[in-house]
């Protein structure tokens, strides 16, 4: 009897159930952790959390529609704004090999 069949599909289904268990740990973590909350300004999430490892260049801000969106990076999670406002904080990656969204092409 040939076990080959058996043991790429254990092995392809294994691999993606250690993915999704990345994916949930991280968004546990998420959970439990202390974020900048939505509407903080910028001056409260600095005092708060200290100073970003880097701040990224505002995007956008075009026209009303389009609003400056800043994106502010610590060691644990990304912190993104609206104008001087949280409208966003999203924890880091787990693991290096954990994938995320596809990275939009510029």
């Amino acid at each position: 009897m040939n076990r080959t069949p058996a043991l790429l599909f254990a092995l392809a289904f294994g691999a993606t159930a250690q993915a999704d268990t990345l994916l949930i740990e991280r968004v546990e973590r998420q959970d439990a952790m202390a974020l900048p909350g939505r509407g903080m300004s910028m001056t409260q999430v600095e005092s708060t959390f200290g100073a970003p490892q880097e701040k990224m260049a505002p995007v956008g801000g075009d026209s009303e529609v389009h609003p400056p969106i800043t994106r502010w990076v610590y060691p644990a999670f990304n912190v993104y704004f609206e104008r001087d406002k949280v409208i966003s904080s999203v924890a880091q990656k787990t693991a290096p090999l954990e994938e995320g969204p596809k990275p939009v092409p510029r």
